[in-house]
């Protein structure tokens, strides 16, 4: 569930923000373009018929090129979109600025989050035989990254992807510390972090996957 509120916070300003399970992600942010909220969704899962969520996700892209990277499925209706994975492959390698804003939910240890992340990325580059010893190198330096961090609630995990492809920046903010943060140089690692967020079917959450195939079809 999400609606539309106003942060004054910003003197003589308003921020428009976007409340999702009730945590208010701001409508724009600003890296190297101006990037727009275009989806959101929550990592979840059921154990005995409970909904545990774990963290609420916002995908900011540049929107004016991102659609005209994705021509090729103009016209096609959400549901068309959400099965088509070459959609989100097109999504995924377009040269256009991304951005994914993570906010935790159910605090947890950063480790089991850095393993979970790990395992991801490993399997989908061994599914295509791109794991060599420069993708072992960088994944590790991912998981050590998290592997100290805590996980409260309203910690924001951000991974920025610049429109030069390659190239992944992470970042950890938690209450009471300065920011942490990490650049992920190796294109496939980087590739792959954004697969497991935005790669349709296999991506860690199938409501932003379904948010994404919402706003896009109705953008395109």
């Amino acid at each position: 569930m999400m609606h539309w509120i106003m942060d004054a916070s910003a003197v003589g300003s308003e921020i428009a923000t976007v409340e999702v399970e009730g945590i208010p992600f701001p409508k724009e942010i600003t890296v190297s373009n101006s990037l727009s909220l275009l989806a959101h969704g929550v990592t979840d899962i059921e154990i005995h018929f409970l909904q545990i969520k774990f963290n609420a996700i916002g995908v900011y892209l540049d929107k004016d090129n991102i659609l005209g990277h994705l021509e090729n499925w103009k016209s096609r209706t959400a549901e068309e979109l959400v099965k088509d994975d070459s959609f989100f492959q097109g999504l995924v390698s377009a040269p256009v600025e991304k951005l994914l804003r993570i906010v935790v939910i159910k605090e947890m240890k950063g480790s089991q989050y850095g393993v979970q992340l790990e395992s991801s990325v490993r399997d989908r580059l061994v599914s295509v035989d791109k794991y060599d010893d420069e993708e072992e190198e960088a994944l590790e330096k991912v998981t050590e990254f998290f592997q100290s961090k805590y996980f409260k609630p309203n910690s924001i995990i951000t991974f920025h992807f610049p429109a030069t492809p390659g190239i992944a920046e992470i970042s950890f903010v938690t209450q009471g510390k300065s920011e942490a943060k990490l650049t992920v140089e190796n294109s496939n690692v980087a590739g792959m972090i954004q697969k497991w967020y935005l790669g349709g079917g296999s991506a860690a959450s199938p409501t932003t996957v379904r948010s994404l195939a919402d706003q896009l079809a109705a953008l395109l």
